[in-house]
This record gives C-alpha cells, sequence and structure tokens, in this order.
C-alpha cells in the first residue's frame, strides 16, 4: 500500500533523511508496511524560484496535480498498488490533503491535519495576516474568485475519502475552527470522519510529549480501518 505524506509550507521541501517525530514519520509508516512517497510539489524550496513561485494564485489545485502526477508514476511503474492508497499531511499538507479528497475518490483514507477548508475564515483567523493573501493573489474582496475556486469547502460534495482530523486546541496558525468544519461537513455528507482535539496545543504540538505519539498512534490505526494496509497498529 502507499501513503502519500505531503511537507507543509508550502516553502520547505523533504529532503532524503531519517526522521521519525509527529510531524515527520515516513521511516515509521514504512516500518508499518507502507510504501511513503513525500512529494515536493510547486511551491517546495530548492529548485528554484520559478518553480517555487508557480504555487502562488493556485495555491491548492497546481500543487495538487503535482502530487497526482507522482502517485500516478508509481502505480503506472507498478510500484503502487491503484487500490491500496491514502494520503495524509499537517499544516500545509493538511490544506493539500484536504484540497486533493475533493479532487479524486482514488485515496481509501486521508489524514488531515491542522488544515484549512475555507480561506476567507482562514485569513481571518491566521496569525499572519498577509500569508493567505500572498498565495492567493489579493484580499478576498479582490480577488473572491480565487478563494472560492481554491477552497476544498465548496467543493466537499466531491469527498468520498474516510478523513481523520487532528487540530491543537489553541493553534493560531491554523484555528481549530477549520477543522471542526471539515468534520462537520463530511459528517453531514455520511463520510467517516473522526476529529482528535488536542487541549492546549498550538500549532506546532509541543506541550504534552504523549500528545506525538497519539497523533501518530490514532492515524495508524485509521490507516488500518480504512487504508488496507498492515495489520500492525501502534501499541499504547
Amino acid at each position: 500500500p502507499l501513503i502519500v505524506l505531503i511537507h507543509g509550507g508550502p516553502g520547505p521541501a523533504s529532503a532524503n533523511s531519517f526522521t521519525a517525530d509527529w510531524y515527520t514519520w515516513a521511516p515509521l509508516a514504512a516500518s508499518e508496511g507502507w510504501l511513503v512517497l513525500e512529494p515536493n510539489y510547486r511551491g517546495s524550496f530548492g529548485y528554484g524560484d520559478q518553480f517555487h513561485n508557480e504555487v502562488f494564485l493556485q495555491p491548492l489545485s497546481r500543487p495538487g496535480r503535482d502530487i497526482l502526477l507522482g502517485v500516478d508514476q508509481l502505480v503506472n511503474d507498478g510500484i503502487a498498488d491503484p487500490n491500496r492508497l491514502a494520503i495524509g499531511g499537517y499544516s500545509y499538507g493538511g490544506f493539500l490533503t484536504n484540497w486533493l479528497i475533493t479532487q479524486t475518490t482514488r485515496f481509501n483514507a486521508a489524514l488531515s491535519g491542522a488544515g484549512a477548508v475555507e480561506y476567507v475564515s482562514a485569513w481571518g483567523t491566521v496569525d499572519i495576516s498577509t500569508f493567505i493573501p500572498s498565495l492567493f493573489g489579493g484580499y478576498p474582496w479582490e480577488v473572491p474568485q480565487n478563494y472560492l475556486n481554491e477552497s476544498p469547502i465548496y467543493h466537499l460534495s466531491q469527498v468520498r475519502t474516510p478523513t481523520h482530523i487532528i487540530t491543537g486546541e489553541k493553534d493560531v496558525q491554523v484555528d481549530s475552527s477549520q477543522s471542526f468544519i471539515l468534520e462537520r461537513g463530511l459528517h453531514y455528507l455520511g463520510i467517516p470522519v473522526q476529529l482528535l482535539v488536542f487541549p492546549n496545543e498550538g500549532h506546532e504540538l509541543n506541550k504534552n510529549p504523549w500528545h506525538g505519539k497519539m497523533k501518530v498512534r490514532e492515524e495508524l490505526k485509521w490507516l488500518h480501518k480504512y487504508g488496507n494496509g498492515s495489520s500492525t497498529i501502534m501499541k499504547d
């Protein structure tokens, strides 16, 4: 089975390194029997200014296409099983996870961590007020169509993927209300969904060392239940 783990940012690229923590747990997923794809999509650093700048104006759809092309290549090469695919990410990786489950039904399971779904309200609650307008090419009243086109909430009826959602109660970078909106929408649509809110945590999940372990453990359980992956589950 294949799990696509999408880095945040969008700038900081995934590197060929061994890191195992709550945010970067590709080695752990591999040890659980998963093939892991960590795509450096349009907007990632390290591939030149043009590659990075192509995330602007299409901050979800453009990198989203890159990610799906990577999945297609692995399937076409016979490396990944097209019937055993899952996707997940945190922060901007959560943004893209939320977007991609509205664009395709090919993923059996999704893991959304601190991901936005509606970018007008996200702009109103984010701690860096210029971040979202810089991605979308202006403020909501200047380019409303960009916000409409690229916000997953307006495409949510297309989702068929069981989705596990993580958020920190006191996150000021991606307000927890974004996760509440996603959970409520999927529940209304009859899509299997689970929301886990970590008390007193911000964006980094660094207040309680157990929270990181709980995050990964619950995500692996979700993959086991819906992603057709390994039967091995992390123990408490």
